[in-house]
């Protein structure tokens, strides 16, 4: 309860001091405006914030993952790249970082941050794409929810779990082998949880998108999903087995090296990692920000021991990807 207070009090104190350098802001009104290309979804309030507080005009391209690297890559190139600040998983964002694609800036904003996420000075974390295992807190008994990852391999699981395709989805595979390195004892603990999962004949979807659907249908009872939508799908009947500890992807952002504003680039990257915009993150989308004492709204998360998993290399992604296929005896 004191952490709690604390962090609230820090997250008041954040949200209504002044964020922006003036000498700084000044040459970005100056220049206009901020151009963001992003794979982050959901960002739209605070586009209108950034524009309402800093009198800088922000405009959000979205750009899926799978098609990031190419079209940042062949418009840096052409010398036609008109993003001001890219963001995207650290994997997109250290491509572009060695085709030099992003320029150097520490922002003072985050301040507090954690070391691991601000060591680089192209690329800073701000938060983690988290992974948990959500349940219908309608249709299981609290003495059912999980404690453990292990208990997903329990046979009263079988034909009620919905997970992302674990040969083909790189965060499911990441995740995988995040529980290997992160969670299990040993190997053959690990590959016995695996082929216990397996038994239990789960079903598989695309990406994380489609996993709450059937869980809030009823459908399956439990899947490997993100807390997330415990605040987007509200008031589904969604809650997350509070399991340590709880993995994900980092996401992170940085400036373009060419930025065709680079002081407005500067203020944005400022304003995106300062408590104000990460909390709109937290609150209205439920992600898990680096940003401290700021918290979604979701029971139990200020608790939570969240870290980041490794990044696998493609190879790594396509070798595992290929072995689960086998494991869970995917056909497709």
């Amino acid at each position: 309860m004191k952490r709690l207070v604390v962090a609230t009090l820090a997250l008041f104190a954040a949200l209504n001091a002044p964020a922006q350098d003036k000498a700084l802001l000044d040459k970005a009104k100056a220049e206009g405006k901020a151009s963001f290309y992003a794979n982050i979804t959901a960002v739209e309030p605070i586009m209108k914030a950034f524009t309402a507080d800093t009198g800088v005009t922000g405009e959000y391209t979205r750009i899926s993952t799978s098609k990031f690297v190419a079209t940042a890559i062949t418009e840096f190139e052409a010398g036609k790249f008109m993003a001001d600040v890219v963001q995207g998983p650290v994997p997109v964002l250290e491509i572009l970082k060695e085709k030099g694609v992003l320029a150097s800036y520490r922002s003072p904003a985050a301040k507090g941050y954690p070391d691991w996420a601000t060591k680089d000075e192209q690329i800073t974390l701000f938060g983690i794409e988290y992974v948990a295992l959500v349940y219908n807190k309608e249709r299981v008994k609290p003495a059912d929810v999980p404690t453990r990852y292990e208990d997903l391999a329990l046979p009263k699981w079988k034909d009620k779990i919905v997970m992302a395709n674990p040969a083909n989805h790189p965060t499911t595979i990441a995740w995988l082998i995040g529980l290997k390195e992160n969670v299990f004892k040993s190997e053959a603990d690990w590959r016995k949880f695996l082929d216990g999962l397996a038994a239990n004949k789960p079903m598989f979807v695309a990406s994380f998108g489609p996993t709450p659907a059937p869980i809030e249908s009823g459908e399956k009872l439990i899947g490997i999903s993100m807390p997330k939508y415990i605040v987007t799908k509200a008031p589904a009947p969604l809650d997350w087995a509070r399991i340590s500890p709880m993995m994900g992807t980092p996401r992170a952002i940085g400036i373009s090296a060419k930025a065709p504003h680079p002081n407005a680039a500067r203020a944005f990257v400022d304003y995106w990692l300062s408590a104000k915009s990460m909390g709109i993150l937290a609150k209205d989308v439920g992600e898990y920000v680096l940003a401290p004492g700021v918290f979604p709204p979701i029971a139990g998360i200020d608790k939570a021991k969240v870290i980041p998993i490794r990044e696998l290399s493609d190879d790594e992604t396509q070798k595992w990807g290929a072995e689960f296929k086998k494991i869970f005896d995917i056909r497709k």
